[in-house]
């Protein structure tokens, strides 16, 4: 491998001069400068990544840990982070933690030996689950910043991106109410999760705030196991008097208008359905179905920057919750 040295004596130059022609020094004429970069393209020159780290005590490397890779969701988050992390001169690193608490401490405890400079991450179910959010408070004791993303903690004091997920549901549940729809259902699989509370507390608050709702509130829970299609083909198979669905989940919302048309029910005239944003299924469904957008790449780049900000400052004081805005995207399967 060529050093700075090595160039630096067939130039007959000082090291200094390689190391600042490299990164363009005014100090330095553009004629040397030219020299330099010149013969390290010809010797292949590449910069000792570990050297500068230690230098500058920085990685320029973000660990990232997701969740669920198979969730479109957390695929587009990840594009967004990679994008927007490679724009300010970043790599990332990926761990998934497949929903378990102890792979996402593993993943935690691999990258915080000096891999990475910091963490942008979305919480595991079974994390959330048993509330065990020590491991992730350790980290950030380390004097490592942390920013969560989507599924977070009230318990852990740090940067946040999320959405509305509370005013989203209570939305998409107006939407239903003012269509006239008097039963109403939620259909999800996230319930136990912070942003299934959220969602599922929406609902409720709607239902409740509106004086010609007769209907009990009814929430159709699918948990860890189960079949969503099973469940909810029952649903519509054994109660036809459901006219409206908020679905909370990436999924549900497709599920439900499958079912709903196999069972003859009339998409939008005698059931309106509403899901959350699951782009890449929308195309195939028809009639369209309308969703809760939770604008991902937006929530993808502002976590990027929320930690390059961090880095700047890491200072424990103003952390930063930033709220994506929704948007309530109306298509064929709503009045």
């Amino acid at each position: 491998m060529v050093t700075l040295k090595q160039l630096a004596e067939q130039l007959n130059v000082s090291v200094s001069t390689v190391s600042k022609a490299l990164h363009n020094s005014e100090e330095i004429s553009p004629d040397t400068i030219e020299r330099v970069k010149a013969l390290a393209k010809h010797l292949n020159y590449k910069p000792n990544k570990l050297a500068v780290s230690l230098k500058n005590n920085k990685t320029y490397t973000i660990g990232v840990i997701l969740p669920n890779i198979l969730n479109h969701f957390f695929a587009k988050a990840l594009y967004a982070i990679e994008m927007e992390a490679t724009k300010q001169g970043y790599n990332i690193i990926t761990c998934v933690s497949n929903e378990m608490l102890s792979k996402e401490n593993n993943s935690l405890q691999l990258l915080s030996n000096g891999s990475v400079d910091g963490f942008i991450m979305s919480i595991a179910e079974e994390t959330q689950i048993k509330d065990n959010i020590d491991h992730i408070n350790d980290i950030l004791n380390q004097n490592i910043p942390v920013v969560l993303f989507d599924r977070v903690s009230d318990l852990i004091v740090c940067d946040k991106v999320i959405i509305d997920d509370f005013g989203a549901a209570l939305e998409a549940t107006n939407q239903l109410l003012n269509e006239g729809r008097k039963h109403i259902v939620l259909i999800g699989n996230i319930e136990e999760l912070s942003v299934g509370k959220l969602r599922t507390n929406g609902y409720l608050k709607a239902l409740e705030a509106h004086a010609n709702y007769a209907n009990l509130p009814e929430i159709l829970s699918i948990k860890k196991g189960e079949s969503s299609e099973e469940r909810i083909e029952t649903l519509l198979r054994d109660q036809n008097n459901i006219d409206g669905i908020v679905a909370i989940d990436n999924m549900s919302g497709v599920i439900a208008l499958q079912k709903a048309i196999k069972h003859k029910r009339n998409v939008p005239k005698d059931l309106s359905i509403i899901g959350f944003s699951d782009e890449n299924v929308l195309q195939f469904t028809d009639p369209k179905l309308s969703t809760v957008s939770q604008h991902t790449f937006d929530i993808g780049r502002a976590s990027v920057e929320l930690l390059l900000a961090r880095l700047k400052d890491k200072t424990p004081k103003n952390y930063t919750t930033k709220t994506i805005k929704t948007k309530l995207i109306l298509r064929d399967t709503t009045l």
